[in-house]
């Protein structure tokens, strides 16, 4: 089978073989899966066809290429082609010249990082007898049992099911989950020790949990990837009664010297998927482990494997809505769900967009704070952007960042709409209206009223996220950027101005009054400007 050598962008390097079909990119979904952000969520496809492999991009947005030029359409793919998706980088090489790897996760030979170390059989390739695949975990009705071992064995699993289920009832966080499982397994079984593993993001296999029946935190567990490998590949128990005698075994050097003497590991999957390996084993009794112990050690991983899985899944819940929160603070909930989804790609860099820049600003708060006390000024600017900054996502815009007083919004970017800068009058229009009714009652109160100025303009700026790689904002840059500021700094208290190029857009839906050209800094000539008077039609 064809080989693809896939290179991150951090430059680790794993290999995968190629089926029939394949589907690259960011989403999970996808059979090789880019964890890069400038891949798409869906980039491109690799298919066989006529002994051949050939490649289609799916209307990637940062493109796919192939020794540097972009893939439009199709193209077959020729061994030792660089193909390049985002800051990714993958070798193809043609099935009559890839070298015999490993399955997907197949554990090598080596260290693996704690007490845990894999070693490889000597003669792994000894080891040809397929073990039969477990039977199925169903309970025959009432009437069929006829068979009292039959009957014993299916109590002996729902005891196994409920107990692990009494031990991890309610359990979210994985470390512990792992725990209770090997703690309810040495329960169950004559274990001296076991371990877990599962697969990590780059479908490695990695230790999670360890436990020995002596509870030395030192103690080293050496595992033989010779074991684990079958279990892998054929997705079924292994159940080693003697490791010195077993033949399947014969020569897995890792075994011999530890002189294990019974062994045992099985899979945990969760709907067809393999989620890692639990093993078993007893260095004290040759029989430790029964032949019914495979079937009850599965049903056992069965149970575990859902557990873990609805662990994992609270995991990513969780850390979606913390997603979804902290990007609710910048955009208006419908983008910020594009966001969480991955459909709207959240990385470094910019691009040239045609954006709506909104400035609003207090007029008069230097004079104002020096009358309230600190406090005093938090809450009313705290009750002042909640009833802003609700205008602009009404109108899905973005919140690019408070300045002191000032509110700084974008119309038209990281998502677009026919009619953004409309959409940014409208809020400045609706944002004055807002503030005369609350003013209402502040005055009510004694406060004084609150009077605001806006600047709105439109262009082409440069948008994406800026800073490093721990800490990214969403904004934009530009002269556009520049003078909305100043038309914001030129607006009178209940003012809203807009320049030319926004007046040009917006000018059959808004009453507007030309004004004065007026001298702004940072410009040569003076600006044509327009005061917005209302709507023409207001809304309902």
């Amino acid at each position: 089978m064809a080989l693809l050598k896939i290179i991150s962008p951090e430059g680790n390097e794993r290999s995968v073989e190629l089926d029939e079909h394949n589907s690259l990119g960011r989403h999970p979904d996808n059979s090789i899966q880019l964890l890069d952000r400038i891949v798409s969520k869906n980039h491109c496809l690799i298919d066989a066809a006529d002994g051949k492999f050939i490649l289609k991009d799916q209307g990637s947005l940062n493109g796919t290429y192939v020794n540097g030029e972009r893939v439009q359409g199709t193209r077959p793919l020729k061994s030792g082609d660089e193909i390049t998706l985002g800051s990714t980088k993958m070798i193809y090489t043609a099935a009559s010249e890839a070298p015999a790897v490993a399955a997907p996760g197949m554990p090598q030979a080596g260290a693996v990082p704690g007490r845990v170390t894999m070693t490889a059989g000597m003669v792994e390739s000894h080891i040809r007898s397929k073990l039969a695949q477990q039977s199925a975990q169903n309970f025959m009705t009432e009437r069929l049992v006829q068979d009292e071992a039959a009957l014993r064995r299916d109590y002996e699993k729902l005891r196994v099911s409920f107990e692990l289920t009494r031990a991890i009832a309610g359990e979210l966080d994985v470390g512990k989950l792992l725990a209770k499982i090997l703690s309810t397994a040495f329960e169950l079984l004559a274990a001296d020790r076991g371990v877990v593993l599962m697969f990590d993001d780059k479908r490695q296999l990695q230790p999670r949990c360890v436990r020995t029946k002596r509870g030395e935190a030192t103690e080293e567990v050496a595992l033989s990837s010779t074991i684990i490998n079958e279990v892998l590949r054929d997705r079924a128990a292994v159940l080693s009664s003697d490791a010195l005698m077993d033949s399947r075994f014969k020569g897995a050097h890792s075994i011999i010297m530890q002189g294990i003497r019974s062994s045992m590991a099985v899979p945990l999957i969760y709907s067809d998927e393999l989620l890692g390996v639990m093993v078993l084993d007893s260095q004290v009794a040759a029989n430790a482990f029964t032949a019914k112990d495979p079937q009850l050690t599965q049903a056992l991983a069965n149970q575990a494997a859902v557990a873990i899985q609805n662990s994992l899944f609270a995991l990513k819940i969780e850390k979606e809505a913390l997603t979804r929160e902290r990007f609710q603070r910048l955009l208006s909930p419908a983008i910020a769900e594009l966001v969480v989804s991955g459909d709207l790609a959240v990385e470094k860099g910019g691009q040239a967009r045609d954006t709506t820049v909104f400035f609003s600003d207090i007029r008069g708060f230097t004079a104002l704070s020096e009358t309230r006390t600190a406090q005093q000024i938090v809450d009313m600017l705290n009750e002042y952007f909640e009833m802003m900054v609700e205008t602009i996502f009404k109108y899905e815009g973005t919140l690019d960042k408070f300045v002191g007083d000032e509110i700084m919004a974008l119309f038209g970017a990281p998502v677009s709409h026919p009619d953004d800068p409309i959409r940014a009058v409208r809020v400045a229009v609706e944002q004055v209206r807002a503030l005369e009714e609350w003013n209402r009652v502040r005055v009510a109160e004694g406060e004084p009223a609150i009077n605001i100025g806006i600047g709105i303009n439109s262009g082409s700026v440069v948008a994406g996220y800026l800073g490093s790689s721990k800490a990214l904002e969403y904004t934009v840059i530009g002269d556009v950027v520049n003078t909305a500021s100043r038309l914001c700094s030129v607006a009178k208290a209940g003012e809203i101005i807009i320049s030319k190029s926004t007046y040009e857009l917006v000018k059959d839906h808004f009453t507007t009054e030309a004004l004065a050209p007026t001298q702004v800094k940072g410009k040569a000539q003076a600006l044509q400007i327009y005061r917005v008077l209302g709507e023409k039609t207001p809304r309902t």
